[in-house]
Parts: C-alpha cells; structure tokens; sequence
C-alpha cells in the first residue's frame, strides 16, 4: 500500500509538472508579466524611436532593449481601439463599432458585448493577477467596468480626458474609481495634487506588489490620458519647449522625415505628404500667431515627456523588483494625431496648459504629428490607423537596434489577445459563462517576437464612421467618408498613399472592394445604425454623436 501511494504521489507530481511546462509559452522562459501601455491620441512620429525631436529616454531605451514595429495599425479611434485590443476582435464584433451610445446594431451598442471577452478574464483564470489604470471608455456607462470584466485592481475613469486631481473646465466633473468605487480626486492616498501620468504609474505600482505577494504573474492594462485633449503639463515641463517649435510644422516635419529615413523607419522613395492648402505656411503667420501655435505644441510635447519620464519609473521599479528581465511591456497609441479643432485649434484659459485651460493642437500640429503620413485621427488612411508599437522582453526577445532592426510585417491591435494567451500558455474558449465568444481572427506575435514559428499573411479590415480600408499584401484601398472615393495604393512603394493606382487596376480594385464588403458583413459593421450610404448624417446618428461624450 505504501509503495501503491508513493507511485500515485509520484505520478501526479510528474503530471502537475508537464501541465505546469505545458502552461509555459515556447520561450524557454517563465510565463511573463505583461503590461500593455497604450497613450491617447499621440501621432506616429511624436516620439524618439520614430523621429520626433521631443526628446524620450525612457520609450529610447524602451525600444533600444527590445523590438519596434513599423507597420502596426489601431482602428483611427479610441473607443473602437480600446475595444479591439481588450477583446483581440475587430470593434464593430465587440459592440463598438462607433462611440459608447447605444445605437441598437450589434456591432454599434456602445459597449463589450457579452460574446467577448477581455484579455483580463481569460488571464485571471489562467492564473494571473489583473489590473488596470487610467481611461476605460468601453461602455462605463451601461456597467462594463473593469471591475466585471476580469480586472482584480483597478484605478480607472470612466472615460478619459482628466490629467489633474484638481481640474475644471470641460473635463472637470470627471470621476475617479477605486476597485469599483468612486473615490475623491483628493482622496490623501494619491498625494494631490496629482498629475496623471503619474498617477497611473504610481497606483499600477501598487497594485504590481499586490500580484507579488499574491505569488502571481500579472497582466497591467496602463491606459494613459496623455496627450489627449485638454492639452495640459506642469510649467515646468512646458517651459522647456517654449520657442522650440517656433521653427513651424513645416520645417519640423522635414525634419522628422529625414530622421525617420535615418533610421530605417521609412523608405526614401515614399513622397513626404506635401502640406495641405488649408494650413497656413509657417512664415506666413504673424509672429503672434507663431507664438500662440507655440505654446500649444509646448504643452503637447510636455504631456509626451510626463508619460516618458514614467515609462522610465516604470522599468526602474521593474527592475529594482528584479521583474524587468520576465515582463513583456508593449507600448502604442490608441490612434494617429488628432486634428479636431481644426486649423486654429483652441487655446483657452489663463494660462493655457494649467488645470484651468482648454488646449487642443489642432490640425496643423496633427499634420506634424503623423509625418510622413495623410489624414489624422477618425481616418483609415495611413495617418489615422499607423502607431508606434515597441516589445520588450528581455528574457525572450532579443533586441533589434539600428535602421535594418525593424520588424516589417503589418499587424494590427486584434493580434494582442492571441499574443497574451500564448505568453500565458492557456487558450481562448469556445464560451464564457454561458456565452458563446466571436472567434479571433488575429494571430500571436510571438513568432515575430522571438523568430520562431510561423506569422501567417492574412487581409486586415477597418471602418470607422464611413471611413474605410482593406488591406491584403502591399495593395490598400482606403475610403474617406461614406460618399468619398476608394483609392488603391501599393504600400511598399508609395505608403504615404500620394498616387491612386485605382484607375490603373480597376479589376483588382474591385475585388478589394468585394472583399471589404464581405468582411464588413460578417463583422457587424453592417447593418448600420440607419442607412447612412447616401452619406447623410440621419437624426438619430445626428443626436447620438450631440450626446456622445468626447475620447
């Protein structure tokens, strides 16, 4: 009987331990943290690694100790975006095809629906710890929180937009929530006044000991407010930048562009989208005007700056927790550089930049933002869906510096989930609590990650308020706006889409254009809320975006 027991005990201490190793990804490495950080609203080339002037040491070393992808895509926008990357589906599968209103179309109700679900829920089961800080805005306000959508800890808003605990202004009734809820602005445990950035970083922080002492490995949602409008920083930051961009957008973006061939970001033979004629040539402003545009790109490049000087925080403290060498930590942006506000922009307030202002850059600086691109925020077109995307995973990446590092296959935010589950060894489920889940139609970036296993070429989709784009190889056909033209670009010769090949393909044209609309159909971006194909904006979508708060 004794030796009866002793080979069960030994039978299932070998099974627990090839689960355990079967759990692991094929890395030769434990199951990693993760921290996703995403920013909000921040262009392709604002910062360092991809050509800005706005200096960024930490997102340097950042990208310096792991691998950059230049050609990964977000959905033009921050709900959807934030959509798709919790869920690893296409927006418009996970209910948000739009904002957060609920406009009765499955894949426009303003909100996760049940038959997705986020990376937090299926890492919580698979054993990690899960947390979140910073903008939610998935559909706070119809009770998808994060709090029941499978993060554990959380600090979050319900939205975005809010960088001081002691904000007014538009954004000045915006709440705050503690692991479900709310919580004073100037509760003593944050040390108000606060600045944003950092308190996301800081109360992360906490919760990463928690995991720690819980014995677990963590999943970090970091969701910061920067630099989304209202445009605010400490003066002292702001100061630093005051007179600097008083060289103009256009002699920066020159600037960037150059920089960007430098470093093997881009290819010279893509043409630099010359200024649009709505902008103002730089040396055609008064010198008030100079000063007054200034000063908005100051503050910008001051938000861009706070997030940098807590990525370093981050992995400082990473690394005195002996936890830098396992985590993978991916950094992006939600979507391109916004231009609302327009040409002008808007410079509010007494002291613009202070918790009191109201600040958005506008399109001019957005058309810096985005270099070498066309289009900005709201767009599918190169300069509303490209961003920033840096790995980092020292036990398992090997860095790839200089101009032939760049990891070159396209990717897309429906790739992070399949990328979580693999890191964590666990897969994703046919259901959930009784609920069937959409299938993923992304892939794991693992294979590119480390160069092992197979990425496979697939087609990517996009649509976001009649602004559409498929893309299968190097071909892209992009649509702006419901009535706009499909134009046809080969990406690998001209990515900055300044010649429209789609007269001179006409065939292929339109199987690109069958392909989308066949996708669109299966993906709930059809049926739309009203017919909205004559490209007139019907009463209902007309109220809903009046209600819609601002991302």
């Amino acid at each position: 009987m004794r030796h009866t027991f002793r080979f069960i005990l030994l039978l299932i201490l070998t099974l627990t331990t090839i689960s355990a190793h079967a759990a692991e990804p094929d890395t030769g490495a434990e199951r990693p943290n993760i921290i996703v950080i995403l920013v909000d609203d921040m262009g392709f080339s604002d910062i360092g690694p991809w050509g800005s002037e706005i200096p960024t040491p930490g997102l340097n070393r950042l990208a310096a100790g792991g691998v950059r992808f230049s050609q990964f895509y977000n959905t033009g926008r921050c709900c959807p975006t934030r959509a798709s990357l919790l869920t690893g589906l296409y927006s418009h599968q996970a209910g948000i095809g739009w904002m957060t209103q609920d406009q009765q179309q499955p894949g426009y109700r303003g909100q996760l629906t049940e038959n997705c679900a986020t990376i937090a829920q299926l890492l919580q089961t698979a054993g990690y710890y899960t947390f979140m800080t910073g903008k939610w805005h998935v559909g706070f306000e119809h009770g998808v929180t994060p709090w029941n959508r499978g993060f554990e800890r959380s600090l979050n808003l319900p939205a975005g937009g809010l960088h001081y605990s002691n904000q007014t202004g538009p954004k000045g009734g915006t709440k705050l929530f503690l692991n479900g809820s709310e919580i004073s602005r100037d509760d003593p445990q944050f040390n108000p006044p606060w600045y944003g950035a950092d308190l996301w970083t800081d109360q992360g922080l906490r919760f990463l000991d928690d995991a720690a002492a819980a014995g677990k490995p963590f999943f970090w949602y970091l969701a910061h407010c920067a630099p989304h409008f209202p445009c605010m920083a400490p003066e002292e930051t702001i100061s630093r930048f005051r007179g600097r961009y008083k060289a103009g957008w256009d002699s920066l973006r020159e600037q960037r562009y150059a920089k960007q061939i430098e470093l093997g970001l881009i290819s010279r033979e893509w043409q630099l989208e010359p200024r649009p004629e709505q902008i103002p040539a730089w040396d055609s402003l008064s010198a008030e005007e100079q000063d007054r545009y200034d000063h908005m790109m100051a503050i910008y490049a001051a938000m861009i700056v706070e997030v940098d000087r807590n990525i370093t925080k981050l992995m400082d403290a990473l690394q005195e927790r002996d936890q830098l060498q396992n985590t993978l930590i991916l950094f992006m942006s939600d979507n391109g550089g916004n231009a609302e506000a327009g040409i002008s922009g808007k410079y509010v307030g007494d002291n613009p930049g202070d918790p009191h202002s109201d600040v958005f850059i506008g399109r001019c600086w957005a058309h810096l933002n985005n270099t070498p691109f066309r289009e900005y925020k709201h767009y599918n077109h190169e300069g509303g869906t490209a961003t920033p995307l840096i790995a980092h995973w020292p036990a398992a990446v090997s860095p790839a510096p200089g101009p032939d590092g760049w990891i070159t296959t396209p990717a897309h935010l429906i790739d992070i989930m399949p990328t979580c589950l693999e890191m964590a060894g666990t897969d994703y489920p046919a259901e959930l609590s009784g609920n069937a889940l959409t299938p993923l139609p992304g892939q794991s970036l693992l294979p590119l990650l480390t160069g092992k296993g197979e990425f496979r070429d697939r087609t990517l989709y996009w649509e976001h308020e009649g602004n559409a784009a498929i893309r299968e190889g190097d071909r892209k056909l992009v649509r702006k706006g419901f009535n706009g033209v499909w134009e046809l670009f080969d990406l690998s010769q001209d990515r900055t889409e300044q010649h429209n090949l789609a007269d001179q393909f006409p065939a292929e044209k339109d199987q690109l254009l069958a392909d989308w609309r066949e996708w669109a159909r299966s993906a709930q971006v059809l049926p739309r809320p009203q017919d909205e194909s004559n490209g007139k904006k019907k009463s209902a979508r007309k109220n809903a975006a009046k209600k819609a708060p601002t991302n």
